[in-house]
């Protein structure tokens, strides 16, 4: 199994116990692009639901050798037709440079086969449309790898407490995700706008998935959004912190901050933090670490009218969502993640991107 890195982000990849929803052969999917990676995370996750790892291509061979060193088992493809010509996959899960995703997503869907994607799964909202058209066209999914909740644990504990009315009905959410840059382990792409696609896209898109999740909101008002390069001037197509606030539909609300200033005395590549006002209490979720103790991750803080709870949910929990997408492409439902929520959580990324590029007088 591929190394997990807790410092780097771009290489960190959760493995959870295998909890596999069908049978062997049931479900046979393939790896291409390996440009970021998450792509291991997103193989983890469906090999431990009961996926079947058949092929992998990239036109680069070390990240092929070094995805084959992880997963010994995979065949290496020839080229992207030799995976979408095979009739036995039914899913290709991809980790390419952000612009290019929603390309090779058409080719994926296009060709039959279900698609999951790292996010963001867009650049822009032009791709968005292009895409939405294509599913509707073809009937296949274009899934979405958010893992700062579908990875981690406490982020989904804290929707089934939600479920349950441990903080009655949600009024607002805080979502933080700071980075540590590391640059020079960092590809040329990285720290090219319309590659990556600004820091609101990117990064921001994880928050607002988590914002129309936990508020049950299906759209939302962007009301201020800001980005800057503030420490970075040898980058200059970087944006090392943004900001934004949303008004959701049903009346909720919505600040996030993502930024590349994680130091480098933080024991993790980030302290992800969620925070979930509700009007009986609130949830705290520290996700990778808990500084100032001895704790790592997965740590949810509940307050409410029973009292104050600390609840260590690592191990505990899972990573349902994998199961679900896996039973979801084999049976056509819906039960991971809506395809509308999966759109509208990077559409709503996107419109904040505009929002904070109009302010610089940035023309896309």
């Amino acid at each position: 199994m591929t190394a997990i890195s807790s410092t780097n982000g771009m290489t960190y990849a959760p493995q959870g116990k295998p909890a596999p929803v069908c049978g062997p052969g049931a479900f046979v999917f393939a790896a291409a692009a390996l440009d970021h990676g998450h792509i291991y995370g997103q193989v983890n996750g469906l090999r431990e639901a009961g996926g079947e790892l058949k092929w992998v291509y990239d036109p680069d061979p070390e990240k092929v050798a070094n995805f084959v060193k992880a997963y010994p088992e995979v065949r290496v493809a020839r080229s992207l037709d030799e995976i979408l010509d095979d009739a036995a996959v039914r899913m290709v899960a991809s980790a390419a440079i952000p612009a290019d995703r929603a390309g090779l997503g058409l080719k994926v869907l296009h060709a039959g086969k279900d698609y999951f994607t790292d996010k963001s799964p867009f650049t822009s909202l032009e791709q968005l449309a292009e895409v939405r058209a294509a599913v509707a066209a073809t009937g296949n999914k274009y899934a979405v790898y958010y893992s700062e909740r579908l990875h981690t644990e406490s982020g989904m504990f804290a929707g089934e407490l939600i479920e349950q009315g441990a903080i009655g009905r949600v009024l607002q959410v805080i979502g933080l995700g700071p980075h540590r840059l590391s640059a020079p382990h960092r590809p040329a792409w990285f720290f090219e706008k319309a590659r990556y696609g600004g820091i609101l896209t990117d990064i921001g898109s994880h928050q607002c998935e988590q914002f129309l999740h936990y508020t049950g909101a299906k759209d939302g008002t962007v009301l201020s959004a800001h980005v800057a390069n503030h420490a970075h001037p040898q980058y200059p197509g970087l944006e090392d912190f943004g900001e934004a606030m949303i008004l959701g539909d049903n009346g909720t609300s919505f600040y996030f901050r993502v930024d590349w200033f994680t130091p480098d005395g933080l024991r993790t590549w980030g302290d992800g933090r969620t925070l979930i006002q509700g009007t009986d209490g609130y949830i705290e979720l520290r996700k990778y670490v808990d500084i100032g103790t001895d704790r790592m991750g997965d740590q949810v803080y509940l307050v409410n009218g029973e009292g104050e709870q600390r609840i260590e949910v690592g191990g505990k929990v899972g990573f349902p969502y994998f199961g679900r997408l896996i039973l979801d492409c084999l049976n056509r439902t819906e039960t991971a993640m809506t395809q509308a929520h999966a759109f509208k959580a990077a559409e709503l990324s996107m419109l904040a991107q505009q929002a904070a590029d109009a302010l610089r007088g940035v023309v896309a």
